[in-house]
């Protein structure tokens, strides 16, 4: 049986930037970590997408904003964009941009040692810890 491909439309809070992705089904990853918590204010949550289908387009910058990742904005807005990986070239584009990504259910927490008390996900998804995530960011898991 195939599964359908669905298209995903997003803007940034100001509408200049646009993003169009596919997935096949759009399910949702939480970060804790420090550094999504500065750039976003809370958790960062993208929505999981088919490799190479993210289309921006629009004052879109982005960040490094450490040796393996960066993230991008808005040039106008400021609107977080997405969390990108530099050795595969991966964006993870933020869910709060796409009016459908409450069609994805969370899946993924990484960093959930590091999450503030205030705002824990409640549910059954895979949740892992900062040794854990760095792990699998490492090809161990």
């Amino acid at each position: 049986m195939t599964k359908a491909v669905h298209s995903i439309k997003g803007r940034c809070l100001c509408g200049a930037v646009t993003l169009t992705v596919q997935s096949v089904n759009p399910r949702l990853r939480a970060c804790h970590c420090d550094m999504c918590r500065r750039h976003t204010s809370g958790m960062f949550i993208s929505v999981d997408t088919l490799p190479g289908t993210l289309e921006v387009s629009g004052p879109a910058q982005s960040f490094a904003s450490s040796e393996w990742a960066e993230r991008g904005f808005c040039g106008t807005c400021g609107s977080t964009l997405w969390y990108g990986t530099v050795h595969d070239g991966m964006r993870h584009p933020a869910a709060g941009l796409f009016d459908a990504a409450d069609l994805g259910e969370m899946t993924l927490e990484f960093f959930v040692d590091e999450c503030p008390q205030g705002y824990a996900l409640s549910g059954d998804h895979r949740k892992l810890s900062t040794e854990e995530t760095i792990a699998m960011f490492e090809g161990d898991a």
